[in-house]
C-alpha cells in the first residue's frame, strides 16, 4: 500500500482525493492545509469547471497538518502529491524529494524550464521518483489516440489539429499571473502540448499567433514544425470571452489508415457530446469505438494507476516522467516567443 500525503487542499486536490478513492494500492493517510476549516474536513467551497462540487470529508482518522515541514517529518508518507499553485511546486518539490518522499506533481511542473531542470535533478540525485500530473493522456478518447499511435494500428501517424478552450476561469485566483499561475498557456494548453510530445516528438519550432491580456498570451494558435516533414500539426487554446461555453476541447488525428475524430463541451453546465471518438477509416465507414469509464475522475484514477505501478517498479513513468513535463513547458514558452516576437522560433 502506497501511503499518499496531500499538500494543498483546493480544485485538484479534491479530484486526486476522489481519484484516489479507487485505487487499492494507494490510500490518503494525511494532508496539509493552513485553512483551519479545510483542517477539519470543510472542502465544501471547493469548486472547478468539472467534477463534483467539493464535500464534507471525514479527516478522523488522517493526520493532518498546517505546514509542508511538518507534513515530511511523517516517516509513514511513501509519496506527497503536490497540489499547490505553480509558483510553489520547484521548493515543495524538493523539500520532499530531501526528505525521501516520491513526489506526484500537479502540471504544469513549474512555471519555467530551469525550475523544472532543478526538480528532475534532485530527483535523479535523491533516487526517489518525480512524476508530473499530466491527465489527459489517460482520458479515454486521448488513450486511444495515444495507443494508436504507439501501436501502429492505423499506421503511422501524420498529424493533426488540438483544441482546448475555456470561459474566463474567474474561480482561479492570479490565473493571468505569470509568476503565480502562467495563464492560459501553463493551466490550460500546456494539456495539449504534453500530448503532441508523447504523439510525435519534440517538435524543432513553433510558429504561434495570439491574443494578449497585458503581457499574458491570452488565445493562440500554434503550428508546430517537426523534423519529420510529414507531420503536419496545430492547436488552438486560451480564453474566450463566453460564459455559456466553459470548456470545450477536441481533436481531429490524421493517420494512414484512419482519421480519428472528438469534440467535447460543456455548455450552459451541462456535457455535449457535440462528436463522440469517431474512426474515419482509409476504406469502409465509420467506427465509434466503445470506451470504458465517462466520469471524468476515472481518467484521474488511471493517472493514478499509472503511478503506483511506476513507484512499484521503482521505473520512471513513459507517459508522467518530468523530462516530458519539462519539454511540454518549453514549448509553452517558445509559443510566447513566437508571439512576442512575431516570427518563427526554434526550439
Amino acid at each position: 500500500m502506497i501511503k499518499v500525503g496531500i499538500v494543498g487542499v483546493g480544485f485538484m486536490s479534491w479530484i486526486h482525493y476522489l481519484a484516489y478513492q479507487k485505487v487499492r494500492g494507494m490510500k490518503v493517510i494525511s494532508f496539509c492545509s493552513r485553512d483551519p476549516k479545510k483542517q477539519q474536513g470543510d472542502w465544501r467551497g471547493i469548486k472547478g469547471n468539472f467534477g463534483p462540487a467539493g464535500e464534507q470529508i471525514d479527516v478522523s482518522k488522517m493526520a493532518v497538518y498546517a505546514t509542508l515541514e511538518e507534513m515530511l517529518a511523517d516517516d509513514s508518507i511513501d509519496m506527497v502529491d503536490i497540489c499547490l499553485p505553480p509558483a510553489l511546486h520547484e521548493e515543495a518539490t524538493i523539500k520532499a524529494l530531501k526528505a525521501g518522499k516520491h513526489v506526484l506533481v500537479e502540471k504544469p511542473i513549474a512555471l519555467d524550464p530551469a525550475a523544472a531542470k532543478r526538480m528532475q535533478k534532485a530527483a535523479d540525485k535523491s533516487g526517489k521518483l518525480m512524476l508530473t500530473a499530466h491527465v489527459l493522456p489517460f482520458f479515454t478518447e486521448f488513450n486511444f489516440a495515444l495507443e494508436a499511435a504507439r501501436s501502429g494500428k492505423f499506421g503511422k501517424v501524420l498529424g493533426g489539429h488540438f483544441k482546448r478552450l475555456i470561459s474566463d476561469p474567474t474561480w482561479i485566483p492570479d490565473f493571468y499571473d505569470l509568476e503565480k499561475v502562467g495563464g492560459p498557456l501553463l493551466d490550460l494548453h500546456i494539456h495539449d502540448a504534453h500530448f503532441i510530445r508523447l504523439m510525435f516528438g519534440m517538435p524543432t519550432s513553433v510558429t504561434s499567433v495570439g491574443r494578449m491580456r497585458g503581457d499574458c498570451v491570452e488565445y493562440c494558435t500554434t503550428q508546430f514544425g517537426f523534423a519529420d516533414s510529414s507531420y503536419v500539426v496545430t492547436a488552438t487554446s486560451g480564453v474566450l470571452h463566453q460564459p455559456g461555453r466553459s470548456f470545450t476541447h477536441g481533436f481531429e488525428i490524421h493517420f494512414e489508415e484512419a482519421t480519428l475524430l472528438m469534440d467535447f463541451a460543456v455548455i450552459d453546465d451541462a456535457p455535449v457530446v457535440a462528436m463522440p471518438l469517431t474512426v474515419l477509416p482509409k476504406k469502409g465507414k465509420s467506427k465509434q469505438p466503445k470506451l470504458k469509464g465517462g466520469d471524468p475522475v476515472d481518467s484521474f484514477a488511471a493517472e493514478l494507476k499509472e503511478v503506483e505501478q511506476s513507484i512499484l517498479s521503482g521505473t520512471p513513468s513513459s507517459i508522467l516522467g518530468g523530462d516530458l513535463a519539462v519539454d511540454a513547458l518549453v514549448l509553452c514558452q517558445k509559443q510566447a516567443d513566437s508571439i512576442a516576437k512575431g516570427k518563427t522560433v526554434r526550439v
